[in-house]
């Protein structure tokens, strides 16, 4: 948690206002996430973990990182606790439903909540964090950059996707790709 102060905090390159935005918006998104996912799990299972709580810390965590620099303290409230209930619906009935296997929970909790940053990014900048002379985001008056982050989204999961096949492909006759069943 107190490392991504640094990164996100640290990513204005000085120490001024929009740094202490990005650490607090950082900060709130977090502990909004560690409720979001506290609710999922206690509406589900009838308590919260801790466990959940700390996936909810991190869903909270990667998905302020696309906006920390674009977005208000209340936008990463609002950012961390959508992330930390998206984030335990994305793994328990994504990862059922799809039957892929992740017993870290990083795609759930990493991948689509970075992708759920990143499309939020679009909806919740403004130029009052920003410091720019145009409106940012959705909510700003920016109706056209929540499809800006959709088309980047899209290209960076196409690459990545694209990356990762001809990686896989290049391994696979090397080394291969799974350990066998004794090894496991």
């Amino acid at each position: 948690w107190v490392g991504w102060f640094g990164f996100n905090g640290g990513s204005e390159l000085g120490a001024d206002g929009r740094a202490v935005n990005a650490v607090f918006a950082t900060h709130l998104a977090a502990s909004a996430g560690v409720l979001g996912w506290s609710l999922m799990e206690w509406l589900k299972q009838g308590k919260a973990s801790i466990l959940g709580a700390c996936s909810g810390a991190v869903a909270g965590l990667v998905c302020i990182t696309p906006a920390s620099g674009s977005v208000t303290p209340v936008s990463g409230i609002i950012m961390g606790f959508i992330a930390g209930a998206f984030c335990y619906l994305c793994c328990t009935k994504m990862k059922n439903t799809f039957g892929y296997d992740d017993s870290l929970d990083a795609f759930g909790v990493h991948g689509m909540g970075g992708t759920l940053g990143a499309l939020l990014t679009g909806v919740f900048a403004t130029q009052l964090v920003t410091g720019g002379t145009e409106p940012a985001g959705f909510f700003d008056g920016n109706k056209g950059q929540v499809m800006v982050q959709l088309v980047s989204v899209a290209a960076a999961v196409g690459f990545s996707a694209v990356g990762t096949f001809i990686l896989l492909k290049i391994l696979d006759p090397i080394m291969g790709l799974r350990v066998s069943e004794e090894e496991e």
